[in-house]
């Protein structure tokens, strides 16, 4: 039996195909969301718990998946640990950064410093930074831990000096200044619950109003 000729043409594929595959930039931001997922996770489970008494069963159990899938993400439950409040010390990071080098009188900066560190402690990672402790990290994860928070303090005594040289911060003790303004802050995370009647921003406004005080006084 013959078959007609039929043009090449006939089986062009299409100028814009779909390919059913999902893309390197895809498959990142997939394992990177799943990341955060057990992250974000293990943060509320370990605030709730505590680090000690949390396993990486619980973890899994809420997320819906067995505990081989966090393995894919993580070697053990410290260096979740240690990423969690890794995340929230970061953020602290920025926003010193943004402060230390944005426009308008140290004391101003400073303030809107304090404002995010505030909302941070309010928050899954920024908790865990405080309720956890770094007692419970490993000594190498202690070390970093360690080193991002002076890495933090250094930060914060430089806008206090900078305050008091341009005359928008009362002279002081600029260490003692720098830990009053961070056990304050530090301390939300301790007390801070979202079931509360103030919102973390009401919280921040008014735990950031009470140490303007700090900074203003005059001998």
């Amino acid at each position: 039996m013959l078959y007609p000729l039929v043009s090449v043409n006939t089986y062009r594929m299409p100028l814009d195909p779909r390919s059913p595959w999902r893309t390197p930039e895809q498959r990142a931001e997939e394992r990177e969301a799943k990341r955060e997922a057990v992250l974000r996770t293990a943060a509320r489970l370990f605030n709730e718990r505590g680090f000690s008494a949390a396993s990486l069963d619980e973890v899994a159990a809420r997320l819906k998946v067995t505990k081989p899938i966090i393995y894919r993400h993580f070697a053990n439950k410290d260096q979740i640990l240690f990423e969690c409040v890794r995340m929230a010390l970061g953020q602290i990071l920025e926003a010193a950064a943004a402060a230390k080098t944005g426009p308008g009188k140290a004391r101003d900066r400073l303030m809107a410093l304090m404002t995010r560190y505030a909302v941070i402690m309010t928050e899954d990672f920024g908790m865990c930074v405080v309720r956890t402790g770094d007692h419970e990290l490993s000594e190498a994860s202690r070390k970093e831990f360690r080193k991002l928070k002076r890495k933090i303090d250094r930060l914060i005594r430089s806008l206090i000096q900078e305050g008091v040289a341009d005359g928008s911060i009362a002279r002081c003790d600029v260490k003692m200044t720098s830990f009053a303004i961070a056990g304050a802050l530090n301390w939300i995370a301790k007390w801070y619950s979202p079931d509360g009647a103030e919102s973390a921003e009401e919280v921040a406004g008014a735990m950031v109003a009470l140490l303007q005080g700090l900074l203003t006084r005059r001998a």
